[in-house]
């Protein structure tokens, strides 16, 4: 499982990819049934598309030019060369790849079980902590944050990490 500090987006998917590929056996007996005439994959493929799904978004936003050097084949080391290759970037294509980043580690814990890394993010409407984790977005707990229906306001990983890593950049503005 993921441990306390084991929270970047390169140990999340190096997790992913080693736990969470492992095929996943369901229901009782033996596995044999009059229909079945092939066995079942040897591992999780929509873990591993998953993976692809990720690495393929990070190559595309990275967009190398031909002189670059070509992406790492360990699908864990993506991030760094990302990182990388984009470090030339005006600030804000650096904070769009970090936020796309931060957004991608969320998403593999998220993947893992892990809903409680969305607990750590103020809420962007109000600011209060304590968000949770509800079909497939970050909703707030605060009963008084709802949107024009009156249901609680609920929120992407892409706009929570698109805040963070905003917040992120303005505490080290004011630091220097």
């Amino acid at each position: 499982m993921l441990m306390l500090g084991d929270d970047t987006t390169e140990r999340r998917l190096r997790l992913l990819k080693a736990e969470f590929t492992q095929f996943e056996r369901r229901g009782g007996g033996d596995g044999r049934t009059a229909t079945r005439t092939e066995s079942p994959a040897p591992l999780s493929l929509a873990v591993l598309d998953r993976i692809r799904a990720a690495v393929t978004e990070v190559v595309e936003h990275t967009r190398p030019p031909p002189r670059r050097r070509p992406r790492p084949a360990d699908d864990t080391r993506i991030y760094d060369w990302a990182r990388q290759h984009t470090k030339d970037l005006a600030p804000e294509g650096r904070q769009a790849g970090e936020a796309l980043i931060y957004r991608q580690g969320l998403d593999h814990a998220i993947a893992m079980g892990v809903t409680t890394v969305i607990r750590q993010h103020p809420c962007p409407a109000c600011g209060c902590l304590g968000l949770y984790w509800r079909a497939g977005r970050a909703a707030c707990v605060n009963h008084y944050c709802v949107d024009d229906d009156g249901m609680s306001r609920t929120w992407s990983l892409a706009r929570i990490a698109r805040e963070h890593i905003a917040r992120q950049e303005a505490v080290r503005a004011r630091a220097t």
